[in-house]
């Protein structure tokens, strides 16, 4: 048996092998070490390897998608080794002490999970690849929990930003792929080979061509191949159920880098939960699938304008009959999530439940299509309805075929309806008949022999059996009782008679013909309910964006919401704007969030807001940028009035943490952040930075922010917030005609600090510091110390005319950059380098070659 364990083992390579024996999975070695303490279970030992006993630990079998669940959370990856024979069959096979066969059915890993009770409803569970071909980069994706399958056509220097959205479970690249950061599983080169991943896709989709599918460039072919090769690795070579690929391109949404994701908690909150994130503000979706999509929309909002009017239209619909969107949701919410029905189903791990599921799902879907259709629709909603109908048939044999309530777990039959098959139906009739034949035996044998207490059992050794007590036993015991006697136990004793065994002959007979009849029905229905696989995905995913549109709708109307008006120019005008998170917080607390206006327009494209801390800035700036994101994935916003300009790109610098992990200090990664900015950000951008510079020296700090903010003016030419507590930047008022000067209020009033949170225009009047510190708890001995230092700092800087002395002669950013560049003496530089007492004549010799050479060029 090791034997085999061991050569499955060296099959399973870095998995935990799973290693089936009777109604146990049992782990061996270093596998039953990790298992024992990440899942608590007991370890034990067995037998001996190389001298030593053999740890080991075992869970059951009906408990183990539990087990799995817990090992795949750790981070580890399970392979399945299950027997692929009975004991009998290897008896025949190799006689009485043959080892039964088994063999690795399925690899167990994050990215390739189906089961129902280990995936989150609400979030979408991606594998990802990355494949490039020819300086070319792209990456495929896929939930095979629902089929779903994207390939996104992106740039070496996007794809991070790219994995980042999608957040997958697993992300897989080749051996020696420059994109190994991004891994969480490399897998051979050879599976990213662009002409393999042609073939693999033919294969998959059973077509001669690709042409139907849309344009496919060799990264794109090979990132597909390897997502196909690895998912067809870890199914043992049968592939789940994988639609169409949907080919996209970074273009067709907004980028949103993964600091600025991080930065604006999009989907994921700081702490690493959903909860707290803009998402989880936002989801009044009733199903998964449709939390599921409202999820990939705010990672992804659309660059595409009609597309996002389209989302807009069909949320302002329910926005504007709140009748009908009750009527809607509430249809959705009895609904089940028949995408992952589906994937189940298809990767063969489903049950007679979810071909319950399909029947009520599509039977929901056909019945909200009737009472939706209505002259005056949206046209996006027209799109939709064709793809909710259309499977009558389907629905028609499943209601007929399945009881109303389909088990679990096949296993036991009775999930096939009584008249859809007359001879299923006799087989139980005759089941049931001898049932009712066994209970009058009991009652015959009872009064034959005088024993009250007699009964007929049945369990999985003996069958059907009669039990007496023992001390009545006796009288059964004799030749001529026509009892046979079996076993007995302690207090009982167990019988046969003739009678008994022939009826139990014919319950058992048919008991096992109605399961296989139901089993031979269940393989059918579920091969008809797959050939309709691509339409029932269409008809979940038509659900799913009616689902989002009619929860955004009711947020929408919760919140007192607006629809955003897009345009072509660059603007963003806000009036009333709310950070959703932050309101729904102070709301919760019994306070009220004060709204902020912002107006950004060519003439005034980036502002530079000062103010105290605690004031509100950071809200305020993550506020905007979040309605950009809202308004783009086609929701209404938190404002009372929006109209902008569509953003291409989104960027966002507020705090920052160590990455010790990369050796880059808080102030290190501000820096790279800043710098990706400054190297990315269009004129179309929206930009928001928050007290860049602060990490360093007060002079360094200031000469950096100053530098930027002339950058962002006068080279990048986006929209931009600029939050500072460097006063000194608003002389840059004077020089740069775009830029407009904005403070959050605040007073003091008797001693103690008023934060207004109110955004006004004009610089603020003073820092607050110390009002601040006073207002958080120091001593007030610290604060008088404080106090004294500042006076004597201001004394100071009022004689010498402080910290920005002499910026107002500083030429504009553009012209010091041309400054510098002239300024380069290359002559110079190479003298003042030299180390003439080390040189040898040789040495010396060419140098003087090379700097006449210099001299002659004139530099």
């Amino acid at each position: 048996m090791m034997a085999q364990y061991l050569a499955l083992k060296a099959e399973a390579e870095d998995c935990l092998l799973f290693y089936r024996m009777g109604d146990f999975f049992e782990l061996f070695f270093e596998d039953a070490k990790i298992a024992s303490a990440v899942l608590d279970i007991a370890l034990t030992a067995r037998g001996e390897h190389d001298g030593e006993r053999i740890p080991m630990c075992g869970v059951p079998v009906h408990a183990m998608e539990g087990y799995l669940a817990r090992l795949i959370k750790a981070g580890h990856r399970v392979a399945i080794a299950n027997q692929t024979e009975t004991p009998e069959e290897a008896r025949k096979r190799m006689g009485s002490k043959a080892l039964v066969n088994r063999a690795i059915v399925r690899v167990v890993t994050a990215g390739t999970l189906t089961e129902e009770s280990l995936l989150d409803s609400r979030t979408a569970n991606w594998c990802a690849a990355v494949g490039e071909a020819g300086g070319s980069v792209a990456i495929a994706c896929a939930d095979i929990s629902t089929g779903r399958f994207e390939i996104i056509e992106t740039t070496a220097d996007r794809a991070g930003a790219e994995i980042a959205r999608l957040s997958p479970a697993e992300t897989v690249v080749g051996d020696g792929s420059p994109f190994g950061e991004l891994a969480t599983v490399t897998r051979p080169r050879i599976d990213f080979d662009s002409a393999g991943g042609e073939d693999r896709l033919k294969q998959l989709f059973g077509v001669a061509t690709l042409d139907g599918f849309g344009q496919f460039s060799r990264a794109a072919l090979a990132a597909a191949g390897g997502l196909a090769a690895y998912l067809e690795h870890n199914a043992k070579g049968a592939l789940p159920f994988l639609r169409p690929p949907r080919v996209t391109r970074t273009e067709a949404a907004m980028a949103i880098d993964a600091a600025t994701r991080e930065s604006l908690e999009l989907t994921v909150s700081s702490a690493g939960t959903r909860k707290g994130s803009l998402l989880d503000s936002v989801d009044r979706t009733v199903t998964g699938a449709g939390a599921r999509l409202l999820g990939s929309d705010i990672a992804a909002p659309l660059m595409d304008r009609p597309s996002v009017e389209a989302r807009l239209d069909l949320v302002t619909h329910f926005h504007d009959d709140a009748l009908l969107r009750d009527m809607v949701r509430g249809a959705l919410r009895a609904m089940p999530d028949i995408g992952r029905a589906l994937g189940r189903l298809a990767a063969g791990r489903g049950s007679p439940r979810d071909l319950g599921q399909l029947r009520d799902g599509l039977y929901g879907a056909w019945g909200l299509a009737e009472r939706l259709d209505a002259t005056g629709i949206p046209p996006l909603l027209g799109e939709l309805l064709p793809q909710m109908r259309g499977h009558g048939a389907l629905i028609d044999l499943l209601s007929r075929a399945l009881v109303p309530e389909p088990p679990v777990d096949a296993a036991n039959g009775g999930y096939i309806a009584e008249g859809y098959d007359a001879a299923l139906d006799d087989l139980r009739d005759a089941g049931a008949g001898g049932r009712r034949a066994i209970a009058a035996l009991e009652a015959e044998y009872r009064s034959r022999t005088g024993i009250g207490s007699l009964k007929i059992r049945h369990n999985g050794v003996l069958g059907y059996h009669i039990e007496v007590p023992a001390k009545n036993a006796d009288p059964l015991m004799a030749q001529d009782s026509g009892f046979t006697h079996r076993q007995t136990l302690a207090g009982v004793v167990r019988f046969n008679a003739p009678e008994l065994h022939e009826v139990a002959v014919k319950v058992t007979q048919a008991g096992a013909h109605a399961l296989a009849a139901e089993a031979a029905h269940l393989e059918d229905l579920t091969i008809r309910a797959l050939d309709a696989r691509e339409p029932i995905a269409r008809t979940a995913d038509a659900l799913a964006r009616i689902d989002v549109s009619a929860g955004l709708a009711e947020r929408a109307a919760e919140g007192g919401w607006a629809r955003p008006h897009l345009v072509e120019h660059a603007c963003f005008e806000i009036e009333g704007g709310r950070h959703p998170v932050v309101e729904e917080a102070v709301a919760k607390s019994g306070g009220r969030f004060v709204a902020n206006d912002c107006n950004l327009s060519e003439s005034s494209r980036l502002w530079l807001v000062t103010g105290p801390n605690m004031g509100g800035k950071s809200t305020f700036l993550r506020q905007n940028a979040l309605i950009a994101v809202l308004a783009q994935a086609g929701s209404y916003v938190p404002a009372a009035r929006a109209t902008l300009g569509l953003v291409d790109r989104l960027f966002s610098r507020v705090g920052a943490s160590d990455n010790l992990a990369r050796g880059r200090s808080t102030f290190m990664v501000e820096m790279v952040e800043t710098a990706a900015i400054l190297a990315q950000a269009t004129p179309r951008s929206f930009v928001i930075l928050d007290e860049v510079g602060r990490g360093t020296s007060t002079y360094d700090g200031l000469a950096i922010a100053w530098s930027v903010v002339e950058a962002i003016h006068e080279d990048n030419r986006c929209r931009c917030l600029f939050a500072t507590h460097y006063h000194e930047l608003t002389r840059l008022a004077e020089r740069c005609d775009a830029l407009t000067l904005h403070h959050v209020r605040a007073r003091e009033w008797k001693g103690d600090l008023v934060l207004l949170h109110e955004v006004a225009e004009g610089p603020a009047d003073r820092s607050y510091g110390l009002a601040v510190a006073r207002l958080a708890g120091l001593p007030p001995v610290t604060i008088i110390r404080a106090k004294a230092v500042l006076d004597k700092l201001e004394a100071g800087r009022a004689a010498t005319g402080g910290l920005a002395a002499g910026l107002d002669d500083l030429p504009l950013f553009a012209a010091m950059a041309v400054e510098e560049e002239a300024q380069v003496d290359m002559l110079r530089n190479e003298l003042g380098t030299l180390d003439i007492d080390s040189l040898s004549p040789r040495e010396a010799l060419e140098v003087l070659y090379r700097l006449k050479g210099l001299a002659a060029e004139g530099v």
